[in-house]
């Protein structure tokens, strides 16, 4: 599929990229690139050789946010309708089998820091900057501080709200919000061999793990081991815990069955 706003594309690693291309605009969400976004994850997601995700962005920025040129002239069910679609990639991203790892550099503002914190898991330059800085021009990011609360807990969720400060990189690692941090020039190089990394494991537990945890997140603690044991038992039954098992035990290299 050819993407206007997107650069996608899928490696012989099991690793693919996209890539946010609006870099004039600092790769600020409009409603083209929000729609594009989820088809392109729900395609790599369907997509059999494909067990990460990367989403970066072209330019000075990962993501600066919601496109404000698009914001006047709506009444209030349309700004509701159009919110919703700015934050569907980020509700995406919970909802399929593979993982998502943000690779984050320049600034991750207001709806871009949503999109880092959504992602499974995120990766960050050491001069790389996020914040919810929407209250700078009179508004809030009470759609992306969700995700973000999930990462950061509620005191310093609602700090973020509020002051629309722009947190570096190490403190966004200390408190949460991403993975790893790496020098600049090393940012690409060290995701990528750390998402080839996490390619190389069994993909039906990865997405058993992912789904499992995402499901589990919600439920009464009691409920949680026990979808979580259901949910193990089912990963004990498939052909990678066998061949998993049996590798370990023949001092080898586990082969998964890709799909």
């Amino acid at each position: 599929m050819n993407y206007d706003h997107l650069i996608v594309s899928a490696e012989e690693d099991h690793v693919a990229t996209i890539t946010l291309n609006r870099p004039e605009q600092l790769n600020t969400f409009n409603t083209a690139m929000a729609i594009e976004l989820t088809s392109a994850l729900e395609a790599l997601d369907a997509d059999a050789d494909t067990c990460i995700i990367i989403i970066k962005g072209a330019g000075k920025a990962f993501c600066a946010g919601i496109d404000v040129k698009e914001l006047s002239g709506k009444t209030t069910l349309e700004y509701r309708d159009w919110v919703e679609r700015m934050e569907n990639p980020l509700l995406t991203i919970s909802r399929l089998k593979k993982p998502v790892i943000a690779q984050v550099h320049g600034v991750a503002a207001a709806n871009g820091a949503g999109l880092v914190a959504a992602a499974d898991l995120a990766t960050a330059a050491e001069n790389a900057r996020m914040g919810l800085t929407a209250i700078n021009v009179g508004l809030n990011c009470v759609g992306p501080v969700l995700p973000v609360s999930r990462s950061v807990g509620r005191k310093r969720s609602l700090e973020m709200l509020f002051s629309g400060d722009l947190i570096p990189a190490p403190k966004a690692l200390e408190w949460g919000l991403i993975n790893r941090v790496f020098p600049a020039a090393d940012l690409e190089k060290e995701t990528r061999k750390w998402a080839r990394t996490l390619a190389g494991k069994s993909p039906i537990a990865l997405q058993i793990a992912k789904k499992a945890f995402y499901t589990a997140e919600g439920l009464e603690y009691r409920k949680a081991f026990d979808y979580m044991n259901e949910a193990f038992a089912r990963l004990c039954s498939t052909e990678d815990a066998k061949e998993g098992v049996s590798a370990f035990f023949e001092k080898r290299q586990p082969i998964w069955k890709f799909r």
